[in-house]
């Protein structure tokens, strides 16, 4: 594969500092000096190596219900990135806000049904995870119990008994931040005990095996899932990828009249959504279309939004080719962990 170009080239003079940064926690993680934490529940992590999203929330989502139909007791433990009310480890209210709680834990919890506990530090969110669950029923012991850590591949503080790295074609030629889109260096990738790549991306299972990978590789197929409209629609989002989502929504024959990217993680003001009404109005859309993430974000500012003009939410999902298999795996993986959670 060729090697691509540098997606902010003027920042290449600050890579070395960047990779100066990771040794220097990699030194402190294998010397003890940042104490790797353990819980007494088996933790399963899912994660990418690059900035912004890669399906690591609808794998968490898919895994959690997958799971749950099994008769697991599953909780995921976040981060809750963009949260301002409070920094104490939490227990996700599914009614909250996002300022509460952050966008991504919100959407897992209202899609999972599952708890869902944010901390900066995720071993504080297991802990209040494993006493919720002692406090609430004994029966839920004698369950087979598991934390999904979401966005957790970095995470290195908190110990994990399975380490899934979601992996695609960008990466394999991707550079380090902050001149790539790399929070660490492709070798990290040893770390993994899953790769997940996108089922239409079959050369990077080549590549990654060509390059001494043995292990297991999911195949994993996105899609979205798209209200019926009539009519062009304005279509706006602040993630990571706004391409993908205008992309994906063409590729369902949505018509775009209007496209509004604002920045990842984006928070939404009337002014904002004064904009995109403009520019719908101004296009003759007939309807309004965001990802379930913004959606969480605006919050009881959408209801600014014209009446006339509805606003639809498109959903990405994410199915793992051969789930029954993969599941029968990684439940058999907890058998042997258990032990722990005595």
């Amino acid at each position: 594969m060729t090697q691509s170009s540098y997606a902010r080239p003027w920042l290449a003079p600050l890579v070395p500092a960047y990779r100066l940064a990771l040794a220097l926690r990699e030194l402190q993680l294998r010397s003890g000096l940042m104490p790797i934490r353990r819980l007494r529940w088996p933790v399963v992590s899912i994660g990418n190596l690059c900035t912004g999203g890669s399906g690591k929330t609808p794998l968490t989502i898919a895994l959690a219900k997958a799971l749950v139909a099994r008769g697991l007791h599953v909780d995921v433990l976040s981060r809750g990135y963009g949260r301002r009310r409070s920094t104490l480890p939490l227990l996700v209210d599914r009614s909250g806000t996002a300022e509460d709680f952050g966008d991504e834990p919100l959407v897992i919890a209202r899609e999972t049904g599952v708890p869902v506990y944010v901390a900066d530090e995720r071993y504080w969110a297991g802990l209040l995870a494993e006493k919720a669950s002692q406090q609430v029923s004994e029966s839920a012991s004698q369950q087979i119990c598991v934390h999904l850590l979401d966005d957790g591949f970095q995470h290195q503080r908190l110990h994990r008994d399975v380490d899934i790295l979601i992996l695609s074609r960008a990466d394999l030629t991707d550079r380090l931040l902050p001149a790539g889109n790399l929070r660490e260096a492709l070798r990290s990738v040893e770390r993994a005990t899953v790769i997940a790549i996108p089922a239409d991306e079959t050369d990077v299972e080549e590549e990654i095996k060509s390059r001494g990978w043995e292990g297991m590789v999911w195949r994993l197929r996105r899609h979205m899932e798209i209200p019926l409209v009539d009519g062009p629609v304005a279509a706006f989002c602040g993630i990571a990828s706004p391409a993908q989502f205008f992309d994906g929504l063409e590729s369902a024959s949505v018509r775009l009249a209007a496209r509004i990217a604002f920045p990842d993680h984006h928070r939404y003001t009337t002014r904002d959504l004064n904009r995109v009404a403009t520019a719908a109005l101004q296009s003759r859309a007939t309807a309004l279309f965001t990802t379930e993430k913004d959606h969480v974000r605006m919050g009881a500012l959408a209801a600014n939004l014209p009446a006339s003009m509805p606003l639809m939410t498109a959903q990405l999902r994410i199915e793992i080719e051969d789930e029954d298999a993969v599941i029968d795996w990684l439940v058999s993986r907890f058998g042997g962990l258990q032990a722990v959670n005595a």
